[in-house]
């Protein structure tokens, strides 16, 4: 007699389930514990093996649709057995057959964690591994698969992944998920709405190219969390002017000079170094394959240029002096405004620091430049009313955000880093000893 090959129940509230892929075809021979196809659920990918040796025969299973559980899909047969052998009563359910419950005898289907052995993997080329159900949640409400964490069977992403995103992006500040997932208008969408001789096109070069797409790469797959605290700058503002007034001369050729000019970015540059080598588990990059955690802080500084901006970087600067920081930043973004820069003068990095307080700005959040798990958003020192032993008084204050890759550094980890920095801003000394 041949042997039945059922849909098998492999949830405990399973009434239905489809065949993602059938990995065998009409005539195939195989023997018990061959993988025959695989079953779709919302929360991992099964792989269903032969309860039988002999040849597959009879594909009644289609891919793709709600099949009720104990169904016959197929059929194997012993050599010499043929079609008409197959019992009356194994037709298949709404054809007057009988739906029988699957046992261990007839299929064999791993669960979800304790055997995982045949569960597919997010591969590490970028493509995620989601059940159908994840995918089309996803897409309804107008999320990147890549951009959510998998909690099934070696990460894959599951039904309440996305619910756990979408109900994580409707709490903050009220956000609202479209209900599809938008798509950019069209350059003649655009144009229509604007008079003819309003406005005049100019073209994109390569760099504003690259920015837009590194940075619509960057929102769409890093999914960001944001730290902000305010430093006190009054004890930094005084080291930085006595480092300053001490700085030995050297001849130009416009003169005699000092030998350094310190700003408050070199010193925020030494601070985040001196954090991330203090917390070397929030000096990462998230890869696939494995975490990257990095034996320096190598520090990108976001330096605007005619046309967009570049991210020149400090190497190791947690071990370098404020001095040594600030002369080769200073060479740094003139090379970078020049376009003069080396490619392994601006490509890498472990984090990066961008400073908008030159322009009055008081905080804003920034955005993650890839292969950097971090990147810290300085704001204007500026005096404000602080109230410090239950005294109102005045003091110098900075506004600071850490833009952190929740997928490298947890919340915890990255309240300590920032923390980690406040503390070295608000006790310089320490950058200098």
């Amino acid at each position: 007699m041949p042997t039945e090959i059922i849909l098998p129940k492999v949830d405990m509230d399973m009434a239905t389930g489809r065949i993602s892929r059938w990995y065998v075809e009409n005539g195939a021979v195989v023997k018990k514990g061959d993988v025959l196809f695989e079953i779709e659920t919302d929360k991992a990918a099964m792989e269903i093996e032969a309860p039988a040796s002999g040849i597959v025969r009879d594909i009644t299973g289609k891919q793709g649709i709600d099949i009720p559980v104990g169904q016959v899909v197929a059929w194997i047969y012993e050599e010499g057995e043929v079609p008409s052998d197959k019992p009356e009563h194994s037709t298949a359910a709404g054809n007057g057959g009988s739906l029988r419950e699957p046992t261990a005898d007839t299929v064999v289907a791993r669960e979800e964690v304790q055997n995982a052995v045949h569960v597919l993997a997010i591969k590490n080329d970028g493509v995620a591994r989601a059940t159908p159900l994840a995918r089309r949640l996803a897409r309804e409400a107008g999320l990147q698969i890549l951009a959510i964490s998998g909690s099934g069977p070696r990460g894959r992403i599951v039904s309440a992944d996305v619910e756990a995103a979408v109900a994580a992006a409707k709490a903050k500040q009220g956000y609202q998920l479209p209900s599809s997932v938008p798509r950019a208008p069209s350059d003649d969408q655009v144009l229509k709405l604007f008079e003819s001789d309003s406005y005049e096109i100019v073209p994109h070069d390569t760099m504003r190219r690259t920015i837009a797409r590194r940075l619509v790469e960057a929102k769409s797959t890093i999914p960001h969390f944001y730290l902000t605290l305010d430093c006190a700058l009054d004890a930094l503002l005084d080291l930085r002017a006595q480092l300053n007034a001490a700085a030995p001369k050297r001849m130009t050729e416009k003169g005699e000079a000092p030998s350094y000019k310190l700003s408050v970015n070199d010193m925020v540059i030494k601070a985040l170094a001196l954090a991330l080598r203090d917390l070397p588990d929030a000096n990462v990059s998230w890869t696939d394959a494995g975490m990257l955690r990095h034996r320096h802080a190598d520090v990108g500084v976001a330096v605007s240029i005619p046309g967009g901006l570049i991210t020149p970087i400090i190497r190791k600067a947690e071990v370098k002096t404020l001095s040594a920081i600030s002369n080769e930043m200073r060479d740094l973004a003139d090379r970078a405004r020049n376009r003069k820069l080396k490619p392994e003068e601006y490509q890498g990095g472990t984090t990066a620091v961008s400073n908008l307080g030159m322009f009055g700005v008081r905080d804003f959040a920034a955005v993650i430049n890839p292969p950097h798990a971090s990147i810290l958003a300085v704001g204007a020192g500026e005096e404000r009313a602080v109230v410090r032993v239950g005294e109102v008084r005045i003091a110098t204050m900075m506004s600071v955000t850490l833009s952190t890759d929740h997928r490298a550094v947890d919340g915890a980890l990255a309240a300590e880093l920032i923390g980690c920095f406040k503390r070295y801003v608000e006790n310089p000394v320490a950058m200098i000893v």
